[in-house]
């Protein structure tokens, strides 16, 4: 499966939902009352018998999938981020999380890219929240062609998953026939100027910031960091190892996220100067996507902004 140009990250999840009902008989997918917005829908039309409407019912959800898991099955329960992370993280916590159930949770609408839902419907916190969780693996796919990968690596590997898809068409920035493996992460540019290391759709602008720099003599390693947990820490180390500063981009608050866990990695074992870009400690609002990344700082020129100032710091 291969995608080009500006595709929408679910669309990567639905393709490999489809192919994995179809080469496995014991996957399942549910939703609360999400079945078109998570990409279930082709799934529920061809496995109508494996496929759980669950109503506006999302700790039910999570509890019958744990259920489902430890009979056999591989219960994909998709929601959105907020939902899955916050409202049903009892659920998740006990009956997912502290059973080693092999559940993997879709969420979708993670960041402020979901727009015109505003602030109650946009997850800040997910990563955190889950990343706290013993045994929860966190993936958050940079596009369409590595959200069809984490979601076929993640259906093969044993244990809970966390797999975060953003909402609306981003930039196709990964190779689909490139290796793909969860917990290792993948420098797309190499560079010993700065460290950028970036996660889900932030990575298309890493990117371009990493052009900017380079333009103004100063080159940039970009690493794409899809599994947050768990994270691969010799990239983390290497990154800054090489280039004595790091900048880390995420569409997640500051606190906890990609930034925290990259910032315990280099704490303990190479302390470096180092410069998170991600939401700062604020709720949302509703807009248009483009418009809320640039009013929260969420852009190539902040990255570069971030770099500038933390090389800086390393003299």
């Amino acid at each position: 499966m291969t995608f080009t140009g500006n595709v929408d990250v679910r669309d990567g999840f639905g393709a490999a939902i489809m192919e994995l009902g179809e080469k496995n008989p014991n996957v399942v997918s549910m939703t609360a009352d999400l079945a078109e917005t998570m990409r279930f829908q082709p799934f529920a039309e061809k496995y109508p018998d494996r496929f759980i409407q669950m109503g506006i019912s999302e700790c039910d959800m999570m509890g019958t999938a744990a259920g489902l898991a430890m009979a056999g099955k591989i219960p994909f329960p998709g929601t959105f981020a907020v939902f899955a992370a916050s409202l049903a993280n009892q659920a998740v916590r006990l009956s997912i999380a502290y059973n080693r159930a092999n559940v993997k949770i879709a969420a979708s609408h993670g960041g402020v890219t979901v727009g015109g839902d505003g602030a109650t419907h946009q997850a800040f916190e997910d990563i955190a929240l889950m990343r706290m969780l013993p045994g929860m693996t966190v993936i958050c796919p940079a596009d369409a062609n590595e959200a069809y990968k984490a979601t076929m690596a993640a259906a093969a590997m044993d244990g809970p998953v966390y797999l975060r898809l953003a909402r609306g068409n981003h930039p196709v920035v990964t190779r689909a026939d490139a290796p793909y493996q969860i917990g290792t992460a993948d420098v797309l540019r190499d560079g010993t100027g700065v460290a950028l290391i970036a996660t889900g759709p932030m990575l298309a602008r890493a990117l371009q910031a990493a052009d900017i720099l380079a333009a103004a003599g100063l080159t940039a390693r970009v690493v794409n960091m899809h599994t947050i947990k768990p994270l691969d820490e010799k990239a983390v180390i290497d990154a800054a190892r090489a280039c004595g500063a790091v900048v880390t981009f995420e569409e997640h608050s500051v606190l906890g996220g990609l930034g925290g866990a990259v910032a315990e990695v280099l704490a303990r074992e190479l302390p470096t100067p180092m410069e998170m870009v991600g939401i700062q400690d604020t709720f949302g609002e509703s807009g248009e996507p483009d418009e809320i990344l640039v009013k929260y700082g969420l852009t190539a020129d902040a990255v570069v902004a971030g770099a500038q100032k933390v090389v800086r710091r390393k003299k």
